[in-house]
């Protein structure tokens, strides 16, 4: 049994029987679950109770992004839910982040907060565009060294900048990776990709998960040959 899983299940569906009828066929040992905005939308924090009452850990992926009493406060609210992990957006700034950390820090029960750096499906002409210069490397580099000096837990990141980003924050700061595909995998709207045990070797701390679990005909085997393949000894 996999007492610390590193793979974190996005349940990307538009309702909740459909994440439900997921979650009952997997196994809380061997992932944690994902709920996103839409989800989170149409079906609230019950949602998340219920989730965990079959045992799964949750990471709440609403990405935060506000004034910084807001954002402290939703935060929170989101521990106070129970969460697991819960995350918001570094472009937000040190004020924001701080308060957001802050405000955890008296709950009564403390998730991992985390910083979203630059979404995996933006390349360099699409940062250019909104105003960021440099390529999206440098830019998850500076991101993710403002968050951990303010104080959070880790961030989320491409696998591709895991290699940088291990030289340059703490071991025990933690890079949660999307943009994960196995060997052979279609990769959708991800523009920066990399295999599972690929992400694991160069120092990915977790790994999220979403169509080659969530649309494999046999959910529950895609997980566990997921698992099989990287190796645990190497994560951070």
């Amino acid at each position: 049994m996999t007492v610390d899983p590193k793979i974190i299940v996005a349940l990307d569906f538009p309702s909740a029987d459909a994440a439900f009828h997921l979650a009952n066929v997997l196994d809380p040992a061997q992932c944690r679950v994902k709920v996103g905005k839409e989800l989170f939308t149409r079906a609230g924090p019950v949602l998340v109770e219920q989730l965990q009452q079959l045992g799964f850990d949750v990471f709440l992926d609403l990405k935060y992004h506000d004034i910084p009493n807001t954002t402290a406060q939703a935060c929170r609210a989101a521990a106070e839910l129970g969460v697991w992990m819960v995350n918001v957006h570094a472009l937000g700034g040190r004020r924001m982040m701080e308060a957001a950390r802050e405000a955890i820090d008296k709950a009564a029960h403390r998730p991992l907060l985390i910083a979203v750096t630059i979404l995996t499906s933006l390349d360099a002409d699409e940062l250019h565009e909104v105003g960021l210069s440099g390529n999206p490397e440098d830019n998850v580099l500076r991101l993710a060294c403002l968050a951990e000096s303010a104080g959070l837990d880790g961030v989320v990141c491409s696998p591709r900048e895991v290699v940088a980003l291990r030289e340059a924050v703490a071991d025990n700061f933690r890079l949660v990776t999307p943009g994960v595909r196995p060997a052979g995998g279609v990769a959708g709207d991800q523009k920066r990709i990399t295999t599972p045990e690929d992400a694991i070797r160069l120092g990915s701390s977790y790994l999220v998960v979403g169509r080659p679990v969530t649309q494999a005909e046999d959910p529950l085997a895609a997980l566990a040959d997921i698992n099989a393949v990287i190796d645990i000894k190497q994560v951070r």
